[in-house]
């Protein structure tokens, strides 16, 4: 029998710009790793595209390169390796064939703009309107989500057409596409995909776990098209030859928000708040689905085994927090590289009266606004770029403050874990979070406190920690025993004054208003 040490899970933690595969020890450190990223395609203003074989490539290169690293370090993996799990960014969409195993267009990126005037015509032909599917799957129609991209796929794309006749099509989201490749591609790969990701499509009815038959009708999506739900914790199949690894059970599959939760050791009425490209924050709800009166998505967390109880969230998805770094720097130039913010920020004490709102293919959570483009008010001759360094850090905390009230209204009746001085505290994840800066800015804006865990890259630790359940490397309780963590994580406090707090927010929410109804500006 192997040693615990000699025990190690690998994670796959596929996001919007690049890809990583992390393998973890018993003790859940990292022992190797490494990062490629991928080419974003931009074909028209608001649409945003990848490429899926080189999003497979930059995957097998990612695992190769972690074996390694950790071989190299004297770790035993390929002994030792004896679960993979996988995390992936949502809601990014692509159909190919079954037969060549080749996409028949791009994938449509969860930020593409491009099905707004499918959405305005559901809403108008639809009697529930935009909240028409909201009972069944949570979600609103929305350029989001995949049920719109698929349909815009169908329709204007005539190789998906032509393959979904010949019963050839197969869809998915970047999990399902991954996992069929890992599993064999055209030589039998399975076609699944986990409940968390298949409830960012707006075709899963959140109680049945299923694809929602009338839903189906109503969108004309064809079901054959559609991959096997499964849970995010369970044997799923296992690595094909032709990659660096073979052999090993893919036991975990979980969208990248979902798995952050399980990272981040999310209990019933815990929220967790992960930044990257965009922001996304999740309310654990526990067994309950509970309907948002306040402009937030109904979600499933995480259902961890095909026996095991289902937990739902609340989530407040914003499009762009990390992204409008990126665009500092490789749009204007103010930046040279996304680390160098924190310092330049920091060389003013306020942002000099400028508010900037990264509305630039619109606003999702609370406000849903796709109408939205992206302002910067209050601009006077004394405004520099470190004015505006620290208005972009800012419209990152703003937009998780308003996600996170609407959160407080719709969690009041059902309960919110606090501390013992009655505080609720945030957790938070993701690449940004290193920006110490940003972290106490988050805790100001709030008037509570931000908590960092010691490894802030939780994503890519969930997708290992479900994976490691399936396999019995890991029970719930150690999973979810947070206390050792707690311990080494650091906590930001609030120090600005109430008065001053409640001001800024003002701004902030005239400066929103001031972002609505811009979409028809003449080029």
């Amino acid at each position: 029998m192997a040693k615990a040490e000699d025990v190690f899970v690998g994670s796959i933690d596929q996001g919007t710009t690049s890809s990583r595969f992390i393998i973890y020890d018993r003790h859940s450190r990292p022992i190797g790793s490494h990062q490629a990223e991928f080419t974003q395609f931009y074909p028209e203003a608001g649409w945003v595209e990848h490429d899926p074989v080189e999003i497979l490539e930059s995957v097998k290169v990612c695992m190769a390169k972690a074996l390694d690293k950790a071989t190299a370090a004297g770790y035993n993996v390929d002994n030792g390796l004896k679960a993979i799990g996988l995390t992936n960014q949502r809601e990014t969409t692509l159909v190919w064939s079954k037969s060549t195993g080749f996409p028949l267009h791009h994938a449509i990126v969860w930020m593409d703009a491009r099905t707004s005037s499918i959405c305005r015509k559901l809403e108008k032909e639809l009697s529930g309107g935009r909240t028409h599917f909201v009972d069944t799957c949570g979600l609103p129609i929305s350029t989001y989500f995949s049920a719109v991209k698929l349909i815009w796929l169908m329709e204007n794309v005539e190789a998906v057409r032509e393959s979904i006749k010949k019963e050839d099509a197969l869809f998915g989201t970047i999990d399902t596409w991954l996992i069929w490749n890992l599993t064999g591609g055209v030589n039998g790969g399975l076609h699944v995909t986990d409940v968390s990701n298949a409830s960012r499509t707006m075709l899963m009815n959140l109680k049945t776990l299923d694809w929602d038959k009338p839903t189906l009708e109503t969108l004309g999506i064809p079901a054959q098209i559609l991959p096997k739900i499964v849970s995010n914790s369970e044997v799923i199949g296992k690595i094909s030859q032709g990659w660096p690894i073979t052999g090993v059970p893919i036991s975990g599959c979980l969208g990248d928000q979902h798995a952050a939760m399980l990272g981040q050791a999310c209990r019933k009425g815990e929220a967790k708040s992960t930044y990257g490209t965009g922001a996304f924050i999740l309310l654990n709800t526990g067994e309950e689905v509970v309907q948002s009166k306040h402009g937030l998505l109904t979600t499933l967390a995480f259902k961890l085994g095909p026996d095991a109880p289902t937990n739902y969230a609340l989530e407040g998805s914003i499009a762009i927090a990390g992204a409008a770094v990126q665009w500092l720097r490789d749009s204007l130039g103010i930046i040279s590289s996304a680390q160098e913010i924190e310092k330049l920020a920091s060389q003013v004490q306020s942002t000099g009266g400028v508010y900037f709102v990264p509305a630039f293919n619109g606003l999702f959570a609370p406000w849903w606004r796709d109408d939205a483009r992206g302002v910067c008010i209050g601009i006077t001759r004394f405004t520099s770029k470190a004015h505006i360094a620290r208005a972009v850090l800012e419209s990152m905390c703003f937009q998780v403050k308003d996600v996170l009230d609407s959160m407080h209204k719709d969690a009041v009746e059902k309960g919110e874990v606090k501390n013992e001085k009655g505080e609720f505290l945030l957790r938070v994840d993701g690449g940004a979070t290193v920006n110490n800066l940003l972290m106490q800015i988050q805790a100001d804006l709030l008037g509570s406190p931000v908590v960092r865990p010691a490894d802030i890259e939780t994503t890519a630790l969930g997708a290992a920690y479900a994976a490691g359940l399936a396999v019995g490397i890991w029970s719930k309780d150690e999973i979810f025993d947070s206390g050792e963590r707690v311990k080494s994580a650091t906590t930001f406090y609030p120090v600005l004054e109430e008065e001053l707090r409640k001001k800024k927010v003002e701004s902030w929410c005239k400066a929103v208003s001031r972002t609505f109804d811009l979409a028809d500006l003449s080029l």
